[in-house]
């Protein structure tokens, strides 16, 4: 198969997948004489390709998608002007914890967070598909660890846990979920969860509470339950 034809085919998958592509769907698409670095290099042609318009191709942590850019979601929301669900602060701040801190028990959250975690809280992240039990803590009780997802990066239209914003040094001055979060507001609008600005939350004082506090500031939500 002539690298054109291949990558024509792979256009048409992507454009028409309705969840990001791996690597191993593409090469059962295409043949699995197509090497991964192969594939890389139609994809990156393929990025070029659409570079400048509406629609770009992002790599994800499942796979590869289509989605329009930015800077076209003003104009999106007219035909689909549905407001995205919002979160309740809680909801935002045990996210929070568990993107940054994981893996974590509902203990650890507890310990930052200086209020109990509500079960419905964890079940509704898990419902989204954004967290999940990874395996127990090795302690009394066998707590069980939680992590995000693959689909929370996908969502976020992040590769990886590496790309969420980082802490600075003095681990202040920083929005990073809310910076994060806002990825989906533009990849995914109805979808996505709706920040602003609001004032910094007021967690129990100790150095744990101290460290993730930033990251959750400036959420907007609805009064916590």
């Amino acid at each position: 198969m002539k690298t054109l034809d291949a990558k024509c085919i792979l256009e048409a998958a992507l454009i028409c997948a309705q969840q990001p592509m791996s690597i191993q769907d593409m090469q059962l698409l295409l043949g699995q004489q197509h090497s991964a670095a192969e594939l890389q290099l139609v994809l990156s042609e393929l990025q070029q390709d659409w570079s400048g318009r509406g629609v770009e191709l992002v790599p994800l942590a499942s796979g590869w998608r289509f989605q329009s850019r930015a800077e076209m979601r003003p104009y999106l929301e007219r035909l689909y002007p549905e407001k995205p669900p919002r979160y309740a602060r809680a909801t935002l701040e045990t996210l929070a914890i568990i993107a940054y801190r994981q893996p974590v028990t509902r203990g650890d959250i507890e310990d930052i967070r200086g209020v109990t975690v509500n079960s419905l809280t964890i079940k509704q992240l898990e419902d989204r598909g954004w967290i999940e039990v990874i395996g127990h803590r090795d302690t009394v009780g066998r707590p069980a660890l939680l992590a995000t997802t693959r689909q929370f990066l996908d969502d976020l239209g992040l590769a990886s846990l590496d790309q969420l914003p980082l802490l600075d040094a003095a681990g202040n001055a920083f929005d990073g979920m809310n910076q994060a979060i806002q990825a989906i507001q533009a990849s995914h609008g109805n979808e996505a969860m709706a920040l602003a600005a609001t004032p910094e939350l007021n967690w129990s004082g100790d150095a744990k509470a101290a460290e993730v506090t930033p990251i959750v500031s400036n959420l907007e939500t609805k009064e916590s339950t």
